[in-house]
């Protein structure tokens, strides 16, 4: 805005604010996002959440504290002066503004709007945002659709916009939307037409051509790369139903050798680059549980049919007769929960273990009949062990952050006890019975020292107690319901 010196009352930010009406106000996304948001805000309320019929829809990985309707921003004017007000939508993980929790308030720059307290994160901004396409979620630089001066920088940028095509339809393939590709590429060659002047057309129909071609040989090549893999996941289907009803041991080893070799074969196929944009995960709850895995550095080819199927019977636990437990997990004991997350984080643990007390103690904390207390049922001599007080007038254990700091010692300790690789999933085995019983156990069974590291192994050959093997399971279920609580109807 410019200002008049002869002015003696230059424009306040207030000032500014309050002309935003007869302005313009902006919705951006912070440095770094997975999705680059810049969202003008143009009516008189805006909605924000991931169901299409929202004004400003968000997407992305980082969208999965979103809810569908997660809050609204109004344009309120009065007495000439303009002012913003966001509105919480009774989200599931809450709308945070400059870091605190609200259900409704004045939005004032700097404005910054958390959706969920480790959800996406928005700024509220009366100046236009350079470098960026207005009410965009994503947006093509500027410089691929200036005029060009001359036919060498045409080209180039022409091939920068191929390449953002290419970026857009691998961003496509990584959050699970499938089938964008040719839809994509057909837009990138679309808009390139409508941007480039008549003497540089017929390029850009050479480069169309082209781009139709490439794309044409590359959905051959993922028909075959999947194709390929179809036949990898059968042989070990077969394999892990032969290790199910294997009599002995020494029979389950033999085919586990071969699962092993048929999942070095898969993993040299996932490390193509076209298998990785082309190839979609059919089964929801797999692929989360991929997901968790890949987070908590268990990543594996293939999941134990056995493990999946006890993940899926525990969601269905906590969708019906549990259903009240995972509701005030994800309500009234959220905030809880969200702290055990941040000091899980702080000490460079999967913030996700925040649900291993919804497991333990189903977030009450009473004392058990081993004499365990707190959230993460801690035993007195586990407490002490790593500096908890606990006496006739004091227990430690019962407070969220001091006894989640002591589980986080624990369970390090516990992971860098059984090693790299799966370890998380051992730790987690270990916190429920004991690092103890479950090294006899495995032990009892198994004698080579690699493969009592290797959790999967362990889990095929039913080498860890009956209850551990129920116990890992219902932890990750709790954690897939918390991830997507609107898909299993929380």
């Amino acid at each position: 805005m410019a200002v008049d010196p002869s002015d003696t009352h230059a424009p306040t930010l207030s000032d500014d604010f309050a002309a935003a009406a007869h302005s313009r106000a902006w919705l951006v996304s912070r440095p770094g996002a997975a999705v680059r948001i810049c969202h003008l805000i143009a009516g008189d309320t805006t909605r924000v959440g991931r169901a299409p019929d929202n004004e400003l829809v968000m997407q992305g990985s980082d969208a999965v504290t979103v809810s569908l309707h997660h809050l609204a921003i109004d344009r309120v004017t009065a007495d000439g002066r303009c002012e913003f007000r966001v509105r919480d939508l009774e989200s599931t993980n809450g709308t945070f503004l400059n870091g605190s929790r609200i259900a409704e308030s004045i939005l004032e720059p700097p404005a910054s709007i958390r959706l969920g307290s480790q959800g996406p994160e928005l700024s509220l901004v009366l100046e236009e945002p350079a470098a960026l396409d207005l009410d965009q979620t994503t947006a093509i630089p500027a410089d691929l659709v200036e005029e060009p001066a001359a036919a060498p920088a045409a080209l180039n940028t022409y091939e920068s916009l191929l390449s953002e095509g290419i970026e857009r339809a691998r961003q496509a393939r990584a959050q699970g939307i499938a089938g964008q590709t040719m839809t994509i590429m057909r837009e990138t060659l679309d808009h390139a037409i409508r941007r480039a002047s008549r003497r540089f057309q017929v390029a850009t129909v050479i480069l169309g051509v082209a781009l139709l071609a490439v794309s044409g040989f590359a959905s051959w090549k993922i028909m075959k790369l999947n194709r390929e893999k179809g036949a990898i996941d059968r042989h070990i289907a077969e394999l892990e139903a032969k290790v199910e009803s294997a009599s002995n041991t020494e029979q389950a080893d033999q085919l586990i050798t071969q699962i092993d070799a048929y999942e070095a074969e898969g993993k040299q196929l996932q490390d193509n680059f076209l298998y990785r944009i082309g190839h979609r995960e059919h089964d929801f709850v797999t692929e989360q549980i991929r997901r968790l895995l890949a987070e908590f550095g268990a990543e594996a080819y293939s999941v134990p049919p056995e493990f999946t199927e006890r993940v899926k019977h525990y969601i269905h636990e906590y969708q019906g007769p549990n259903r009240p437990l995972m509701v005030r997990a994800l309500g009234s004991a959220s905030r809880e929960i969200g702290v055990m997350r941040g000091v899980l984080e702080q000490q460079h643990l999967p913030g996700d273990l925040a649900y291993v007390p919804l497991v333990e103690s189903a977030l009450e904390g009473n004392h058990s009949r081993a004499g365990a207390a707190g959230p993460w049922q801690l035993t007195p001599v586990t407490a002490r062990a790593y500096g908890l007080k606990i006496s006739s007038e004091v227990d430690e254990r019962v407070s969220v952050v001091k006894s989640t700091r002591a589980a986080c010692q624990y369970l390090r300790e516990l992971i860098l006890d059984f090693g790299a690789g799966s370890s998380v999933m051992l730790a987690l085995a270990a916190y429920n019975v004991g690092p103890s019983k479950v090294k006899q156990a495995i032990s009892k069974t198994v004698q080579d020292p690699i493969k009592q590291r290797n959790f999967w192994y362990l889990y095929r050959v039913h080498a860890l107690p009956l209850e551990t093997r129920e116990y890992v399971p219902k932890v990750i279920a709790a954690m897939i319901i918390a991830r997507n609580p609107e898909r299993f109807g929380f």
